[in-house]
């Protein structure tokens, strides 16, 4: 493992979605034991080295030693079942205000709120979208930027950040 660091411009097409899945299955106990919700596992393969990136939450909040308590656990895991193989910098964090979303239920949560999405491919003839949540279903979510609509699948949504501080909708 290596400390430090951060995504390179363009990594986004990097993010590997199988192996942050893998990964956040088999962390999400150890989180949990500790007290914590794993809101969610970033996994950039493009990087040198690996990044690793890990968002935990709790109600009261999350500080440093909490995130110091998750690293240590996390890189215990990481080092005997070894899902990434050679140097890796894992970073262990709060989800922040403009949290990422992860989940259906992270968008439930946060119908309503403003939303930054980036596809993995183009959908209506782009892959940036910034505007409201206006609902999620099974299949995806329904974005409305200027005034449109648009209905945007989960398969091809890449990475998806709240940008506007709302109350979730529990």
């Amino acid at each position: 493992m290596v400390a430090g660091g951060c995504v390179p411009a363009g990594a986004w097409s990097e993010m590997s979605l199988d192996k942050s899945e893998q990964i956040s299955a088999m962390l999400e106990p150890v989180v949990r034991a500790l007290g914590f919700e794993l809101w969610g596992v970033e996994h950039y393969s493009g990087s040198t080295p690996v990044l690793l990136r890990i968002y935990i939450d709790h109600p009261d909040g999350i500080n440093v030693d909490d995130c110091s308590a998750v690293s240590d656990q996390v890189s215990a895991v990481l080092d005997v079942e070894e899902p990434i193989r050679g140097e890796y910098t894992l970073e262990v964090s709060s989800p922040g205000i403009e949290r990422p979303l992860f989940t259906p239920a992270h968008y439930r949560q946060y119908a309503g709120g403003e939303v930054k999405v980036r596809l993995a491919w183009p959908e209506h003839g782009r892959r940036n979208f910034r505007g409201r949540l206006l609902s999620v279903s099974d299949s995806g979510i329904e974005v409305e930027v200027d005034g449109v609509a648009y209905a945007l699948p989960f398969g091809a949504i890449a990475r998806a950040r709240l940008l506007e501080p709302t109350e979730p909708s529990r």
